[in-house]
């Protein structure tokens, strides 16, 4: 249904927001409805969205929508983090070691490297962590014993004195086969307490079972599976791991483990855990086929990232087994924040519905996890590639209206920081010292648009599914991304939308400073909601554009960082972008959770030191997200060209450091399309004398003149025509005129400049030509 004209359909205050319409604009009077397609020349087959409103009208749904937003906000107590990076890097470490003959230098090297394993992971975080110790060892049934335990202690003197006595002796039996089930069934009856919980197994010798080895069944005394003495089976043992929330981790000496490694895996996988076989392993190809989410994970995907099970190459290198754990433990801490904070995002969602105080954060030692975790929603996904041109494949039309945020810089104010004497506080401005200062200095500008969508998803996060979709009067992809269930609102989504327009601004300078083949970009997120599809109504959604290749993750917003591309330059360029953002912003904000294709970027995160500011994200974990990010980051060369000054140790003795001065940026600008807003070099960016004051990327720009049409104007009087170019006004969100240029009014109070390089940066640069700003004040 329609909503009629009189009635705004959101409910920002009109002195407050600054509209970066048209400068072509219709007189306040109501035009006539349009006059149908088939009586305009050059008329096209393309839906025409609703009728166009008028500049009272689109400032009225821009006040409604702050308001929403300003309720929501208000309704929302901030989310306590305090306490998450202690509990999370505190670990529950069980080595699950087979102890016969041939595994004795292992254990040696255990018993060399236990003390510097616990020493560098308490290191590693901060010195915030508590590592306790279990040692499981295995032999097999005719030996006596045949299983020795240390239940978790937290010195390393203990274990190391346990360790002795775990003499390596030849097996009694003459098969190959260890009794490795009885070891994991003693490794899951610890007294398991910490919330990151993991078991690093050594083995060279597989379980016994013809559905665990591929050894002939002479080589093995138990080769039907459940006729060990203890009747054992892997299924029921693995998913009791699994229900734990234990990750798991072999460290692959020989290929005799392969089977049992890609079953084990099997069993996480199907509990959505993250998966890696090494590449040696026989079966890793076959693991890498079995995927559950389909080809593209665009979706954020928290679905799958609480457990994990890794397999590492161990081989006969002893001195990697430090190493090695280190890197297992610090993964696993990675998982585990991931599963507390969507806990604490759903108690404190319970609290703040229900009128609960959530006067601490007591879930982190009160809250049973397994209470309060919930199955995620699974939906069926297209796994089929998309045909864009293939005519009625776009089957869903969803005519809608909403916003986008206008990256455009609006005033001249600094930025407001008490700690800053006035006198220091910089007079030449960027976007980023605006956004910086406040969230409501990220401004919305309204749209009206017409999609083609996919009616069925191709992929699917924890919370929201996506589908392909296009928009009626261009030739670029987007993705639609609507929520599974109910709950989350048009605040929400315009949190997200704001949190990616700060990220634009961070990267805009960021890519300045660098050449230009490390740069990145962010796309932009529009939060719309439909007008006249029934089956949405009352919902919102997101539209982004499609981005196109293999996704790749770099780092996660709880200290995950992609190792398995240490020579990928957008890699090397996300990890030191994330790190630039808490130097440039002297401390007060740290954008990571990097994913995408190549250097176009999607779904980041921002944690934030104020927690009023994006208080309705569930990413944002705040003083506890620096902690992550500097725990398992390493400085590369890209921060040290940067001048970076902040590090782990600094953080953990409170005594931050940061590069105060920056040099002003003026050779970056944004594409003037609203739905793209690419950053562009602007000596390279292209220009279009119909079009003054903008600048288009070379996907925007060819489609200014290939959408043009001939209309006819509907002024009274004799009839004439007039080019329109429909791609030009869908970028600014705007239906095309009804009349043609010279029966239109200007309102010359608007702009559409999306350039930080436009005119308002020429008259500024030319009151003051300062080359560099203060970090310390924006």
């Amino acid at each position: 249904m329609v909503e009629s004209s009189s009635t705004p359909a959101f409910t920002v205050d009109a002195d407050s927001l600054s509209l970066s319409l048209s400068h072509l604009r219709l007189s306040s009077q109501r035009q006539p409805a349009r006059s149908p397609l088939s009586e305009r020349p050059g008329g096209s087959n393309l839906p025409i969205s609703a009728s166009r409103l008028s500049s009272a009208e689109s400032k009225a749904r821009l006040r409604k929508f702050q308001r929403d937003v300003d309720h929501a906000r208000a309704n929302t107590s901030p989310r306590s983090t305090k306490g998450l990076f202690r509990e999370a890097c505190s670990v529950d470490l069980l080595f699950l070691m087979d102890t016969t003959n041939s595994m004795g230098p292992y254990i040696d090297a255990a018993k060399k490297q236990v003390h510097s394993i616990v020493a560098e992971t308490k290191e590693a975080f901060l010195n915030e962590a508590q590592v306790r110790v279990s040692v499981v060892g295995y032999k097999d049934h005719a030996d006596r014993p045949n299983i020795q335990f240390l239940d978790f202690v937290p010195d390393t003197v203990s274990v190391n004195r346990f360790l002795d006595s775990l003499t390596a002796l030849a097996t009694n039996d003459n098969d190959w086969p260890e009794d490795v089930l009885g070891g994991v069934q003693q490794a899951i009856n610890a007294t398991w307490t910490q919330k990151t919980r993991c078991i690093i197994h050594i083995a060279d010798a597989p379980p016994h079972g013809r559905n665990l080895h591929n050894l002939k069944d002479s080589a093995d005394h138990y080769i039907e599976p459940g006729s060990e003495p203890h009747r054992l089976t892997y299924e029921p043992l693995l998913k009791q791991l699994v229900h734990l929330n234990i990750n798991y981790a072999l460290l692959r000496v020989n290929s005799t483990t392969d089977r049992m490694a890609y079953l084990f895996s099997a069993i996480y996988k199907a509990a959505h855990a993250e998966v890696k076989l090494h590449q040696s392993n026989s079966y890793y190809s076959s693991s890498k086929d079995s995927t559950y989410f389909g080809s593209r994970d665009s979706v954020k995907s928290s679905v799958a990232a609480v457990l994990q099970f890794e397999e590492l190459e161990l081989g006969t290198t002893f001195d990697l087994l430090r190493h090695l754990v280190v890197k297992s433990v610090t993964s696993s801490v990675s998982r585990t924040v991931g599963r507390l904070s969507m806990s604490l995002t759903r108690l404190s969602k319970r609290t703040t519905t229900t009128g609960i105080s959530t006067k601490s954060p007591a879930y982190l030692t009160a809250v049973n996890e397994e209470e309060i975790e919930e199955e995620p929603i699974v939906v069926p996904v297209e796994n089929v590639p998309p045909q864009w041109n293939a005519p009625g494949w776009l089957d869903k039309m969803l005519v809608v209206e909403g916003f986008c945020p206008d990256l455009v810089m609006h005033s001249a104010t600094t930025l407001d920081d008490s700690t800053t004497p006035k006198k220091k506080l910089p007079k030449l401005l960027t976007l980023l010292v605006e956004v910086m200062a406040e969230d409501s200095n990220i401004r919305p500008t309204f749209i009206q648009l017409d999609i083609n969508a996919r009616s069925k998803p191709f992929s699917q996060g924890a919370m929201r599914t996506a589908s392909y979709a296009r928009t009626s009067a261009s030739t670029d992809r987007f993705v639609v991304k609507m929520f599974k269930k109910m709950g989350k609102g048009i605040a929400d989504l315009a949190e997200d939308m704001k949190c990616q327009a700060m990220c634009k601004a961070f990267a805009l300078e960021f890519n300045a400073l660098l050449d230009p083949k490390y740069s990145i970009d962010f796309v932009i997120t529009a939060v719309l909601s439909s007008k006249l599809s029934a089956d949405i109504k009352g919902e919102f959604i997101s539209l982004e554009p499609y981005i196109d290749g293999n996704y790749v993750k770099y780092n996660s917003n709880f200290g995950y960082v992609n190792e398995d591309i240490p020579n990928d330059p957008f890699n090397h360029a996300a990890q030191a972008f994330s790190h630039f953002t808490f130097e440039r912003s002297w401390g007060r904000f740290l954008v990571c959770d990097l994913q995408g294709v190549g250097n176009l970027l999607t779904d980041p995160s921002i944690h934030t030191k104020d927690e009023n500011r994006f208080n309705l994200s569930d990413t944002n974990l705040h003083v506890e997200g620096f902690k992550f990010f500097m725990a398992t980051h390493n400085c590369n060369f890209l921060c040290r060209k940067l001048e970076l000054k902040s590090n782990k140790q600094m953080l953990s003795e409170g005594k931050l450091q940061f590069r105060e001065y920056w040099p002003s940026v003026e050779s970056t600008v944004y594409c003037s399309n609203k739905l793209c807003r690419r950053i562009l070099h602007s000596d390279g960016a292209d220009k279009s004398e119909k079009f003054p004051g903008s600048y288009w990327c070379q996907s925007c720009f060819p489609q200014l003149n290939s959408s043009t049409i001939r209309w006819k104007c509907e002024e009274l009087g004799p009839v004439h025509e007039y080019d329109v170019s429909r791609f030009f006004y869908q970028s600014q969100g705007e239906p095309p005129p009804l009349k043609c240029p010279d029966h239109l009014v200007v309102d010359t109070t608007e702009s559409r400049a999306a350039a930080v390089g436009g005119n308002l940066w020429e008259r500024m640069r030319a009151v003051n030509q300062k080359k560099y700003v203060s970090g310390r004040g924006g």
